[in-house]
């Protein structure tokens, strides 16, 4: 059968990458055409694990053995042949075998280097192993969950850093293309493990520092157990969810009651305890299936869902529709529900090409094709750019989160952003400073036909149009895909929602928490109760790969002038960043570390607590004559340990806290912490972009403007007409 298209046809990606970061990042670029060639070393990938058959699917192998000279020239004349090389050794490894960024991308100018190290190379930790938990544990990443402070640190087995690394690189190898199509130059890029968790802290890491205000309790938004046994998580963060949730449970009378308006419980904290209460014992009276069948309302109801199992999701009818799950034939291991792609594309869909291959599978092919092939010196006209997406224009429709993050990464890139929000949304713009910084601002009512009427004109010059709506409801404001392409025939248009674009949830509301609930993250994170993960890692990845799919879709558009949709959700995330254990096949063990009094995989990867503190320690199994007891990790303080194991090869680093991570000098340095003025708040500290272009490097862009402030600016002379007939309206402090 016939491939079916992707963005990246005709690349080559040199896959050297170990353990997850690097296979994953290789991976979705195999999902989306690129011809991945896997380089194994003689004895196969150096992890051992089940998962290698997602990360590894798609791909051709070869084994090298790259302390032999032989092996070094095969894999010099590799990179030769690529696009791209991903690899994530230590810092200095790849130079020292003559395979390094510099070495490399001397010899071929247009060469795209990823590199995704555990700390990056001007940090003062490059040389210490970068096992997941040792890059995690400083950042806050085991300092307890968004729901409750723990009194110890408790470990996720969700692989964030090297998740987070993955969908960074990839981003940056898609701007990088964008960049080299414009201009004909290839660059260095480098996304560490420990700096991409920054992009996951997000608003954990978020003060007002001048003007720090208590956060309400949301009793209308958390987890709820029902008379099964089972729980569901309810999220009626807006006054008509809470509408429709008590006509819905036939108590049309609570909303008569001050504790049912959020107006309220800000004026008295403790009617949120009267609301819990009424809740609890409400949900108690169904199962969590009906709670789910009857709150949802085909979509339109308060989004809700069962908290179910990592097991349960993969056999759940929705994932298995929308291809969130699908099934592939393993050589090794049968037949295998895993992660479906990341990223759907209208035009130039992808498809994974196939299962994992045996080891060494492709040898004599690749070896014949590589003597034979060179890559292409074609150079674009025009001059270099000083970033990717200069001179490009987007449009963000988002609200919240991952929709706004995926436009905030553009500006990264160095697009013009215009944010457009509803000036008369419930709540406001909600955390408008963390996602909405490098942008420009207007307030803009698209339920009126004169506000549609302007949005169809500044769309009708864009490339890019990002929205996060529900299934749907887009085309009730006629702001559609269709309807714009009709006037711009080639715009990228990027929607991001929940659950999909297709399947029975597809029209579903949902919330970083609603995917977390579904796909099991929650289950195994907590005890008596579903807990949420420590950051919001849902919202901020599904936003990072959005912009990975408009920079695919921008390249597939500068070299056939087609544009198209790009697809991606909540759920998929979800699904994605649980690659290292969300699979199901005969034999499968659901044994990866769970609950609130999880300390790691092993003896060899876990927790430890010191005499003044805790850490976090990682080593080979060769090395484990040299890890001590927890008794004697008891006799010594944090930093002796960390000294102490670090001189002897094995990773080691302090447990922080976010606050600690936010403050910490290198992060302020290195602009993963960003203090600013903002215009009617103060100093606000955000964080910042983690990833390194070495010739088209991604900003900060200035701090989020006054919420409308930029209506005049980008709407000219037709903003005083505008605002008189209240379809746009000014500049407004109360942004939320």
């Amino acid at each position: 059968m016939e491939a079916v298209m992707g963005a990246l046809d005709g690349l080559r990606v040199i896959d050297f990458g170990q353990y997850m970061a690097g296979p994953l990042a290789a991976m979705m670029l195999a999902d989306h055409g690129a011809d991945v060639i896997r380089v194994d070393p003689p004895t196969g990938p150096m992890w051992d694990t089940p998962a290698n058959a997602v990360w590894n699917r798609g791909k051709r192998r070869i084994s090298l053995d790259l302390k032999t000279a032989d092996g070094r020239r095969t894999a010099q004349d590799l990179i030769a042949s690529a696009d791209v090389v991903v690899e994530n050794f230590r810092p200095g490894v790849m130079d020292r075998l003559g395979l390094g960024a510099e070495e490399s991308t001397n010899g071929n100018d247009r060469l795209i280097y990823l590199s995704l190290p555990g700390f990056s190379s001007d940090d003062e930790r490059a040389s210490v192993p970068g096992w997941e938990g040792v890059v995690s544990a400083p950042v806050g990443t085991y300092s307890g969950s968004l729901m409750k402070d723990a009194p110890k640190p408790v470990y996720t087995a969700v692989p964030i850093a090297s998740s987070y690394a993955a969908f960074t690189g990839c981003a940056g190898v898609a701007m990088a293309l964008v960049a080299r199509e414009r201009d004909g130059f290839g660059q260095r890029i480098e996304a560490s493990l420990h700096d991409s968790l920054y992009q996951a802290i997000g608003i954990r890491g978020l003060r007002y520092l001048d003007r720090e205000a208590p956060r309400p309790p949301v009793p209308w938004v958390g987890p709820y157990e029902c008379s099964d046994g089972r729980w569901v998580f309810f999220h009626a963060a807006y006054s008509h969810f809470i509408r429709q949730f008590c006509v819905s449970a036939g108590v049309p009378q609570w909303l008569d009651e001050p504790w049912s308006k959020a107006s309220e419980i800000m004026n008295d904290f403790s009617l949120a305890d009267t609301a819990r209460a009424h809740l609890t014992n409400i949900f108690l009276t169904r199962t969590a299936q009906e709670w789910e069948d009857l709150i949802n309302d085909g979509g339109n109801g308060p989004p809700t869902v069962r908290c179910l199992d990592s097991s349960e999701w993969l056999h759940e009818p929705h994932p298995r529709e929308a291809e969130i799950i699908v099934e592939l034939d393993d050589p090794e291991l049968g037949p295998m529900l895993q992660p479906g792609i990341q990223v759907r594309m209208g035009g130039t869909p992808g498809e994974i090409r196939g299962p994992r291959k045996a080891l060494d599978a492709d040898r004599d092919n690749i070896l014949a094709e590589v003597s034979a092939s060179a890559p292409s010196a074609i150079r674009a006209p025009g001059n270099r750019l000083s970033q990717a997406l200069e001179g490009m224009t987007a449009l963000d429709l988002c609200i919240i989160l991952a929709g706004p993050t995926c436009g905030r990464t553009l500006a990264e890139y160095g697009a013009d952003v215009v944010k457009i929000d509803n000036p008369s949304r419930e709540n406001g713009i909600m955390l408008h400073e963390d996602i909405n910084r490098g942008k420009r601002s207007v307030l803009l009512d698209l339920k009126r036909e004169e506000g549609r009427e302007v949005f169809l004109d500044l769309a009708a010059d864009v490339d890019v149009v990002v929205q996060n709506y529900r299934l749907g409801k887009v085309g009730g404001l006629g702001v559609d895909y269709e309807s714009v392409r009709q006037i711009n025939p080639d715009v990228i248009y990027a929607s991001l929602n929940a659950f999909g674009e297709i399947g029975p949830w597809a029209e579903r509301a949902g919330w970083e928490q609603l995917a977390q609930s579904a796909s099991g993250m929650m289950t195994r994170y907590g005890d008596t109760e579903p807990t949420l993960q420590p950051f919001a890692i849902n919202d901020y990845g599904t936003g990072i790969n959005g912009a990975f799919g408009v920079g695919m879709a921008l390249y597939h558009r500068l070299r056939t002038g087609e544009g198209q949709q790009v697809f991606t959700a909540l759920a998929r995330t979800a699904s994605t960043l649980q690659s290292n254990v969300l699979h199901g096949y005969e034999g499968k063990h659901w044994d990866e570390p769970a609950g609130q009094d999880a300390v790691g995989e092993g003896p060899l990867h876990r927790l430890y607590e010191a005499s003044d503190g805790w850490l976090f320690a990682g080593a080979k199994p060769e090395q484990s004559q040299d890890m001590p007891s927890p008794e004697e990790f008891a006799t010594k303080t944090v930093a002796e340990w960390v000294s102490e194991l670090t001189a002897k090869g094995i990773g080691a680093s302090p447990v922080g806290s976010v606050e600690e991570a936010m403050t910490e000098y290198r992060a302020v340095a290195n602009g993963l912490s960003v203090t600013r003025e903002h215009e009617g708040r103060g100093r606000v500290r955000t964080n910042g972009p983690s990833i390194k272009m070495s010739r088209t490097p991604v900003t900060v862009g200035r701090p989020a403007m006054l919420p409308g402030s930029a209506a005049a600016h980008v709407l000219g002379d037709r903003s005083s007409d505008l605002s008189e007939l209240g379809v746009i309206v000014g500049a407004d402090s109360g942004s939320g």
